[in-house]
């Protein structure tokens, strides 16, 4: 169960975007960037945040610069931290979801070769996953992903 009060907030704010409130969701995001400390956040935040961000952008620009913000804090996380928040991962099961977005910002970009470098690179990180609902998910999303790319 997550415990981590900040990781909640960001939680309430993807509650919001599923409900399809996405400029509520855009704002609560924006305010917990800036109550975190933005860049210079805790790594954690800045994953969840940025990754869950991208998802309530309107400009696949602007979402693929959140997606790489979350990859790039994703680098910076220990099991110890992730565990710490109450994250029922390790660490490696964030990397298919990040590179599957990743992928599929730069397909819609055109950059087939980089969508296919990083659809790769989520496979080849897959069997962090567990055969749960969240793993059925991101998976069915690699195998949506291969195919528009073939």
């Amino acid at each position: 169960m997550i415990t981590d009060p900040t990781l909640v907030r960001i939680g309430d704010a993807v509650q919001l975007s599923h409900r399809g409130e996405r400029e509520a969701a855009h704002r609560l995001f924006a305010e917990i960037w800036d109550e975190i400390g933005g860049e210079q956040g805790d790594p954690l935040h800045r994953c969840t945040l940025a990754h869950a961000m991208a998802d309530v952008q309107d400009d696949v620009r602007d979402e693929l610069l959140w997606d790489q913000r979350a990859l790039a804090a994703a680098d910076l996380l220990t099991d110890a931290r992730v565990a710490q928040a109450g994250v029922p991962l390790p660490v490696a099961g964030l990397y298919p979801s990040l590179h599957l977005n990743l992928s599929e910002c730069y397909r819609k970009l055109g950059d087939l070769d980089r969508a296919r470098e990083h659809l790769q690179r989520a496979q080849a990180t897959i069997g962090a996953l567990g055969d749960d609902g969240y793993g059925r998910m991101i998976r069915g999303g690699l195998e949506r992903m291969a195919e528009r790319l073939r």
